[in-house]
């Protein structure tokens, strides 16, 4: 089976969780069927992140692209008591390992006492 856009499409669709991929400019690019129903008309393919965003997180932002343009992965952003959600920013690289865009990863904790630890990093100690 060859995987196409279409089938990606598919796979990220069926993720709980919203992906809106955007490029080095700060231009939405891709949003999932999740990131679509939660964020509605607030956030368009085509137009500038920062349409939704304050100026405080476009500075972070780009502190966020400066780290991972130093070679970090997975950065924690914030723990959000609104929605009890984990919020991380993701660096998306090219076959050279250049920053090509970002997105945000949202997640629920699965230890309330220590929000900042990934959930990968349970996967991978588990016993």
């Amino acid at each position: 089976m060859e995987i196409t856009k279409e089938i990606l499409e598919s796979i990220l669709d069926a993720y709980s969780y919203e992906i809106v991929f955007v490029d080095r400019q700060h231009i939405v690019r891709y949003m999932n069927k999740t990131a679509k129903e939660r964020y509605g008309e607030r956030v368009k393919i085509n137009q500038s992140l920062f349409n939704c965003h304050s100026e405080n997180s476009k500075v972070k932002i780009e502190e966020f692209l400066k780290r991972a343009g130093a070679g970090e992965d997975e950065m924690f952003e914030t723990y959000n008591t609104k929605t009890g959600e984990r919020e991380f920013f993701v660096p998306v690289r090219d076959s050279n390992k250049h920053v090509i865009g970002y997105f945000e990863r949202h997640e629920m904790p699965w230890d309330e006492s220590n929000p900042k630890v990934p959930v990968t990093e349970y996967w991978k100690h588990r016993r």
